[in-house]
């Protein structure tokens, strides 16, 4: 796994589970631009809506000690990933809704030079 990717980070104490662009992956922790899993369908909604929308995502760092495992979000079989999802029913990019554009490329390691979007 590396920067750039769109994954999901089950964590634990307490137990929780994220979805977002990974920035960074180091031996300390990874730092995430996502949105609580429970939250994303919400999100997603909300995002759906002409209303402006009461939900967001964040940029937070996970110590490793709280990491159990991440999963690349991809799909599975007629289920979708959830990047997928986001982009079906929005209409837009990933990079465009994560606000992944700028200072973010060289954080990503240049993942954004590619037309803008993230593998997965």
């Amino acid at each position: 796994m590396q920067a750039g990717e769109i994954v999901l980070l089950h964590l634990i104490n307490p137990s929780e589970k994220y979805w977002g662009a990974m920035l960074m992956i180091a031996p300390h922790g990874v730092t995430l631009r996502g949105i609580n899993l429970a939250s994303f369908d919400d999100w997603l909604a909300d995002l759906s809506s002409d209303d402006e929308p009461d939900l967001g995502t964040t940029t937070v760092f996970f110590p490793m000690h709280r990491i159990e495992c991440i999963f690349l979000d991809a799909p599975a079989w007629a289920v979708p990933s959830c990047q997928q999802r986001l982009e079906r029913r929005t209409g837009r990019a990933v990079t465009d809704v994560l606000d992944l554009h700028g200072e973010d490329d060289a954080l990503l390691g240049g993942a954004l030079a590619d037309g803008g979007k993230l593998t997965n």
